[in-house]
């Protein structure tokens, strides 16, 4: 089946501000139901809105069967929309709200007519056509908004949060009609949520998004179990989460202990281990992988969520069978049951400039550092000259480098004239003993800083860099500068 839609290298922002969507590239096949998933601000609801032609890309093409419709008006599309609020007409019936657009086409009464009791049996409310809008349950005018949309034939429906304003059962039971209404319609469904439950109850294809960025997209048992970083990883479903490194072929160490696993990398690989809980298994004392102290046993109805203590790490469990908080108990995991996924090498990179003081400057702020690594045997004279190792003065001001920083010697701070630059917590997850943060200073520079202390989303902090921490390096285009000298 071929593709309806193709978005190749869409990019959006907003004021000049860092991209809300970067470089967005998906194909969708006629008769897909595709979900964007991801939290608030990701980038999903104005990637739906450019496929509608409410907002243009800056960059970038939308192809509708092979053709650009980047600035085609929503018009002229052959795609509707329905929005979390319904925007249904309080002084028209039912029946009047659903042919609205067919009135505004100039069809006959009879067609009309016809169109709308078709539509009305596929949402479960024929004979209601003559009743008022203000008379029916939210359930009911959502059914209503669906019917008018799909009244008028598109090739594509795009569904934005539709159900975000129904109660939790009400929820659930239109997730189910909305998956039975795209198997009869056979209509492309592109829909955005950031309910991971309504993304896997519903979708052929999952777009996981995260700072306007796909992180993942595959089927939901794809993405469920072969999660491309621990940012899929945590957003979909539950998850431990710890640092490893590859032991030996076809072993990975994390909490202290070597375990089996399938995913083969190079020994001495720094890795991200995912686990999900369910696939820890509790056994008698000594007969698993390793020892864990129970600290708390929760009830959830159809399992226990034991949460355990191990050389310092968190593991949590989903278990038919109880536990004692204070127990000890042994934890086993199968070798199917840990994903690794290779991590960076804990640095954070980033393009400076030398300054005349020679300090560098990147990332919004000025940080003292140590000049001499830039150049093997120099010396710094403690007055503001950096010597050659022959002697020969060396000019750093201006000089491009690369700034690397080491994650576990990043620090926030409240105090936000503490350090060399300010940044604001964009997400979180936490790794075993410690939480991983993304912070985000004001022109978009992203840093990646370990911390065992919980900051909240948003909060504005001081990023402190101590200065033997700073690795510099030049860059490309000074080594080759030198290297043609």
């Amino acid at each position: 089946m071929g593709n309806i839609i193709e978005l190749r290298h869409i990019a959006k922002s907003y004021d000049g501000i860092r991209n809300v969507v970067e470089d967005f590239n998906l194909e969708v096949k006629k008769g897909e139901f595709v979900t964007f998933l991801g939290p608030s601000g990701c980038g999903k609801t104005t990637t739906l809105r450019m496929i509608a032609g409410f907002e243009q890309p800056d960059s970038g093409e939308i192809l509708l069967h092979g053709r650009d419709i980047s600035e085609l008006p929503p018009n002229k599309r052959p795609i509707n929309t329905i929005f979390q609020r319904y925007a249904l007409f309080p002084h028209l019936n039912i029946r009047d709200n659903i042919a609205f657009g067919l009135k505004l086409k100039k069809l006959t009464k009879d067609v009309i007519d016809e169109k709308v009791e078709r539509v009305l049996k596929i949402v479960d409310l024929s004979g209601m056509e003559r009743r008022s809008i203000s008379t029916l349950s939210g359930g009911q005018q959502q059914r209503i908004a669906i019917a008018r949309a799909i009244v008028n034939e598109p090739e594509i429906l795009l569904l934005d949060e539709p159900l975000g304003a129904l109660d939790l059962k009400m929820r659930q039971e239109m997730q189910l009609e909305l998956k039975q209404m795209h198997e009869q319609l056979g209509i492309t469904f592109i829909y955005v949520t950031h309910d991971q439950e309504e993304a896997i109850t519903m979708s052929d294809k999952i777009v996981v998004m995260a700072d306007g960025v796909i992180q993942q997209a595959g089927t939901a048992e794809e993405i469920y179990n072969e999660p491309n970083n621990v940012f899929v990883a945590d957003f979909i479903g539950d998850s431990n989460i710890y640092n490893g490194v590859m032991a030996d072929k076809l072993n990975v160490q994390f909490c202290d202990t070597c375990f089996p696993c399938l995913d083969d990398y190079p020994i001495g690989t720094r890795t991200d281990v995912v686990v999900r809980p369910e696939d820890v298994v509790l056994t008698k004392i000594d007969e698993g992988q390793l020892n864990g102290i129970v600290r708390s046993c929760i009830f959830k109805g159809i399992h226990y969520e034991i949460t355990m203590e191990a050389d310092g790490n968190e593991i949590v469990a989903k278990s038919t069978r109880d536990a004692h908080v204070g127990d000890t108990v042994g934890i086993y995991i199968e070798p199917d049951g840990i994903h690794v996924i290779p991590a960076d090498k804990g640095l954070n990179h980033f393009n400076g400039i030398i300054t005349k003081n020679h300090t560098v400057a990147f990332a919004d702020g000025e940080f003292p550092c140590d000049v001499t690594q830039l150049y093997e045997g120099s010396v710094h004279d403690g007055k503001g000259h950096l010597f050659s190792k022959d002697g020969e003065r060396i000019h750093l001001t201006g000089l491009s480098v690369v700034v690397d920083l080491p994650l576990e010697h990043l620090e926030m701070s409240d105090d936000l004239e503490a350090g060399g630059t300010i940044g604001e917590v964009i997400s979180f997850v936490y790794v075993g003993d410690h939480y991983r943060f993304l912070v985000r200073t004001e022109s978009g520079q992203d840093f990646t800083i370990v911390d065992e202390d919980l900051w909240n989303e948003h909060d504005k902090v001081s990023i402190v860099i101590p200065k033997d921490k700073i690795g510099l390096r030049l860059s490309d285009d000074v080594q080759a500068e030198i290297t043609a000298d």
